[in-house]
């Protein structure tokens, strides 16, 4: 028996699967998306069961507080790159298979060039945003997606986007409210639970790629490591929803997905910065008997008591900058002008006093 043959062999000899599997394994590509607690079981089994290109996309880095959950890492992967990481540690699990590594964050810019490379997506994140943007991709370039998700002591598989089936926004159409679900990281998570949940999206993939078993398709799947309890509710694909995103293929490079799930990114200026800028549109939200005022920059006053009623003077295409007496109420008004549509905008770093002092000092 030949070592490839050996390696393989426990798997082999099932019926269902046979050489014939093993060579449609071998053939086969998978992208996993975050190599963490979700990530780390599946890359194992998919690499031991000899799927023959393996993807890992991931920016962070391993750190000792994932050691009790991800156990593809030990104590000398601490500080290294998640992807290269878990390369270093599966190249020797199964030297036969090709493992690509992007140590980088994915993004709409990279997203669908990455995606078509490969024949389906194992989403191992553990964000709103990110989980959007990877069933948008999907979508948009027809891969089947294998979705699992945890919760302290809960988790959820699915496969989204499988033979016409539904997606991810068929199920969740809209995020949950911004801070409303708290991260691993926060709340906390059993370790053992993203191995179960982890392997369990290997196995749909496996299924998908052989051709064997009742795909996930349709179907979330729920576990209760405490109760050891399994409950399933069926899916229904909304034709508005796929449409929707297909509608977005053209812009999908422009999509915000942290703005969609409600996370605002808000951008800040020095009082250098601004005072070397053209052609820019100021709001001073502050309130009229406030000084010192900032005369210089010709700003549009509008307290942000009153943001809301007459944001209708804002241009929308222009750059805007913001600010108040300090900083703190400019960075409010950008949220409120970003939930709004706003993307050109940012606040003054120290607001009115930092103008004040840095203009007071270039007067000679």
């Amino acid at each position: 028996m030949d070592s490839l043959h050996s390696r393989y062999h426990r798997q082999i000899i099932l019926s269902e699967i046979g050489t014939s599997g093993q060579n449609k394994l071998s053939a086969s590509k998978v992208l996993v998306i975050g190599a963490g607690g979700l990530g780390c079981p599946a890359l194992q089994y998919l690499t031991a069961a000899g799927i023959g290109t393996i993807g890992i996309i991931d920016f962070d880095t391993v750190e000792a507080s994932n050691l009790h959950r991800q156990i593809l890492y030990g104590e000398n992967s601490i500080g290294k790159n998640k992807a290269i990481a878990a390369k270093d540690r599966l190249v020797d699990l199964n030297p036969d298979i090709t493992i690509n590594v992007y140590p980088e964050k994915l993004t709409t810019k990279n997203a669908l060039s990455l995606f078509a490379a490969y024949d389906i997506i194992l989403d191992g994140t553990d964000n709103f945003s990110t989980r959007y943007l990877v069933n948008d991709a999907c979508v948009i370039t027809g891969k089947p997606l294998a979705y699992g998700a945890i919760f302290k002591f809960e988790g959820q598989v699915a496969v989204f986007n499988y033979k016409n089936g539904p997606t991810y926004r068929c199920l969740f159409p809209e995020p949950p409210k911004a801070g409303s679900v708290p991260s691993c990281s926060e709340i906390g998570v059993l370790g053992v639970l993203p191995g179960i949940i982890g392997s369990m999206q290997a196995n749909e993939v496996l299924k998908i790629i052989l051709g064997i078993g009742d795909v996930l398709n349709g179907k979330l799947l729920m576990y209760d490591c405490l109760s050891t309890r399994f409950s399933s509710f069926s899916i229904q694909r909304v034709d508005k929803q796929v449409s929707k995103i297909l509608n977005t293929a053209k812009n999908f490079e422009t999509i915000d997905y942290d703005l969609f799930c409600g996370i605002l990114h808000i951008k800040e200026k020095t009082a250098l910065e601004v005072f070397q800028l053209k052609d820019i549109q100021y709001i001073d939200v502050r309130e009229d008997h406030e000084r010192p005022k900032i005369e210089s920059l010709h700003p549009l006053y509008i307290p942000l008591g009153s943001l809301e009623k007459e944001m209708h003077k804002i241009d929308h295409e222009k750059e805007t900058i913001v600010f108040c007496q300090s900083g703190v109420r400019s960075k409010k008004a950008v949220e409120i002008l970003q939930k709004n549509g706003f993307q050109k905008i940012s606040h003054v770093k120290g607001g009115a006093i930092a103008l004040f002092e840095y203009q007071s000092s270039k007067v000679v």
